[in-house]
């Protein structure tokens, strides 16, 4: 039997999939919990128009991904940092503090997509790595001053 899928099902495939099920796992597992629907003309005309729209959605948004990590390119972002003596940081340097900074400027990035590139040791130039899309990366160059 022919079914559409409707959501993920491990080990069968992704929502939108056109798969061949045994009659059984169909009628018993997959129709009951909404898991899956048939695959009659109309279904895959539907499902056809749905994965048309989701693949233009897609490209929208890897192109509004491109164009942003172009913008964050230039950005250039300064951290006051408390120094000790010999030049040594108290605490550290995160995506925590890159986020912060980056929302004084009117950007607003969730800290779990910026890495900072190595270890932030003290005052200097340093780069993150921004997660704009899970494809689509940007660089941008933090100062860490003494403050």
């Amino acid at each position: 039997m022919k079914v559409i899928l409707q959501q993920d099902v491990k080990k069968l495939g992704k929502k939108g999939d056109i798969v061949e099920v045994s009659e059984g796992y169909g009628r018993n597992f997959l129709l009951p919990k909404k898991a899956a629907v048939l695959a009659t003309a109309e279904n895959m005309n539907v499902a056809k128009a749905q994965a048309g729209s989701k693949a233009r959605k897609d490209a929208m948004a890897t192109d509004e991904a491109k164009l942003m990590a172009a913008q964050l390119e230039k950005v250039e972002v300064t951290i006051p940092v408390k120094i000790g003596e010999g030049g040594k940081l108290f605490g550290s340097v995160t995506g925590k503090d890159v986020s912060e900074a980056l929302k004084k400027s009117n950007i607003d990035i969730d800290k779990r997509k910026i890495s900072l590139k190595g270890d932030v040791t003290g005052v200097g130039v340093y780069e993150a790595v921004i997660k704009v899309h899970p494809s689509i990366t940007s660089t941008i160059k933090i100062n860490v001053v003494a403050g």
